[in-house]
């Protein structure tokens, strides 16, 4: 097996913590373990872990946290992973086999793509049409999936474009997904960071043969706690655990602890507002800036990213490098996601930080 390099993860690692700003990210500012943790018997619980070997699964106490998210799951369901990129490995790894079909999302978070390629799957694309506000062409879906259709993935909602499927869409797309007798992977670790609107519906329950993948680093804001997760069938779970033994073993002792104090309902519900309070005041910031520099975008419904379209005579990726050369600032370019001209911006920062690397990417187009 050879994979090929995952060109944006790789960009963002190398770069997003040398630049002077970074909006590349595609989550809200992380929340501090003081704002997390608030109380001193808390704090004290914190910093009597001893730092062994946690459960490696997840502890018991974490899987049903993760399981009270998800109607009629039990902790036999779940399985903690070392971030959601770790839980939608397992499952590519798990799923995939040289001559497989796979049909998937695109736009996507392209970490899928490079994985089950390197496994030796044909990739058959699920397009997003921007015409229609990023919704997915289901025709376009139906005659993809043909009998050999081993998985089809799904990004809900949906990074880069922040678009959420309707009732509808995520009905049909089931409902083809069953008469393939096809897996479905949905990634939804965005749910939970909508803007105006109620917490998108989740695919739970809706199917026979589906996983959902998700985690703590966007909607919460805890990134650097590494905790994800799968939700799916015992027997796939139990299979995903087998394969978790040669990768990470299992998340830290520390992180499943704070997992657990993020999960409690009362602190859920805060760190979820914190993030909608974060978006719903910066969102205004970025749309303003991208009216008042003809960048044309559908406003996302979810996520602390906004996917524009530039009208330049440049290319994306040519554009990051020299804005990040000559500006110090990080954006993504739409050439890591199979497009053209386009850039994800994150809007999740501070505001003020928000607003000066904005600004440095209109002296760097006023240059053009």
């Amino acid at each position: 097996m050879k994979l090929e390099q995952f060109q944006m993860e790789r960009m963002q690692s190398t770069w997003e913590n040398l630049v002077r700003y970074n909006l590349s990210e595609s989550g809200v500012h992380p929340v501090a373990i003081e704002e997390l943790v608030p109380d001193q018997s808390g704090r004290d619980q914190l910093l009597k872990i001893e730092l062994g070997y946690s459960q490696s699964n997840g502890t018991p106490e974490l899987r049903r946290a993760i399981a009270g998210l998800y109607p009629g799951a039990s902790m036999e369901n779940v399985i903690a992973t070392v971030g959601t990129a770790e839980a939608n490995f397992l499952a590519g790894w798990k799923l995939t086999e040289p001559g497989d079909e796979i049909v998937m999302m695109l736009p996507n978070y392209m970490q899928l793509w490079g994985i089950v390629r390197a496994f030796g799957a044909e990739i058959k694309p699920l397009p997003l049409i921007e015409e229609l506000e990023w919704a997915p062409d289901l025709d376009a879906l139906e005659r993809a999936v043909t009998p050999k259709t081993k998985l089809i993935a799904i990004c809900n909602p949906n990074n880069p474009t922040g678009a959420i499927l309707t009732e509808q869409e995520m009905e049909r797309i089931v409902a083809t997904a069953r008469r393939a007798n096809a897996w479905l992977l949905v990634d939804e670790v965005y749910r939970g960071a909508e803007l105006e609107r109620d917490v998108a519906p989740s695919f739970w329950g809706m199917y026979e043969k589906l996983i959902v993948t998700s985690g703590l680093s966007k909607a919460y804001g805890l990134p650097g706690l590494r905790i994800g997760w799968i939700v799916s069938t015992p027997e796939f779970v139990d299979d995903a655990w087998s394969y978790h033994d040669y990768t990470t073993i299992g998340p830290g002792p520390a992180s499943d602890f704070l997992a657990r104090v993020a999960l409690v309902p009362e602190n859920r519900a805060r760190l979820l507002d914190r993030t909608r309070s974060v978006l719903n005041a910066n969102y205004p910031i970025l749309r303003d800036w991208a009216q008042g520099n003809d960048l044309s975008f559908i406003p996302p419904q979810a996520g602390a990213i906004a996917y524009l379209r530039y009208h330049l005579d440049i290319g994306s990726l040519e554009f990051v490098n020299r804005l990040r050369e000559e500006k110090s600032v990080l954006v993504v370019p739409g050439e890591h996601f199979l497009m053209g001209k386009y850039l994800r911006i994150g809007f999740g920062s501070n505001a003020d930080y928000l607003r000066e690397g904005l600004e440095l990417i209109s002296d760097f187009i006023e240059e053009l």
